[in-house]
């Protein structure tokens, strides 16, 4: 009874650690910018507008720089920038993701730099991802 007991008990312990490894190997993939992927919120357009350029860096490094636009009446923090670099053919050649220091306040505007960009042709800007807090510092328990 306490072998079959304890198989049952190894067996299970097995399948769980499949399935989180599984679990974890496909987010990790997932959560991770590419070429076609651009943001994790889909529709981040209607809440936010982002006006940045791009300057030069030591060497051949670019930063851009800019400000994130709150169109939405709540507070969005923390949020993420994903700035990436393009060639020519549009296919990325350099990316990061950089935090807005704060987040930014509801229809209000917020700085934020993403640094050591590669040289390129061009550069795409987007929210990567975002919470609005609902009500933040009201005291209610």
């Amino acid at each position: 009874m306490t072998v079959r007991l304890t198989s049952v008990v190894t067996l299970a312990s097995f399948g769980l650690v499949v399935v989180v490894s599984t679990a974890c190997g496909i987010a990790g993939g997932y959560l991770s910018p590419s070429g076609s992927t651009i943001t994790l919120m889909a529709g981040w357009e209607h809440r936010f507008t982002l006006e940045w350029a791009v300057d030069p860096e030591q060497g051949q490094l670019r930063r851009v720089r800019g400000y994130i636009y709150s169109r939405y009446g709540e507070v969005a923090e923390p949020v993420r920038i994903l700035a990436q670099a393009l060639d020519s053919s549009g296919a990325v050649v350099g990316q990061r993701i950089a935090w807005v220091p704060g987040g930014v306040n509801g229809f209000q505007r917020a700085y934020f730099e993403v640094a050591q960009l590669p040289a390129a042709a061009t550069y795409r800007v987007s929210v990567w991802d975002y919470t609005l807090l609902q009500n933040p510092g009201s005291g209610w328990i």
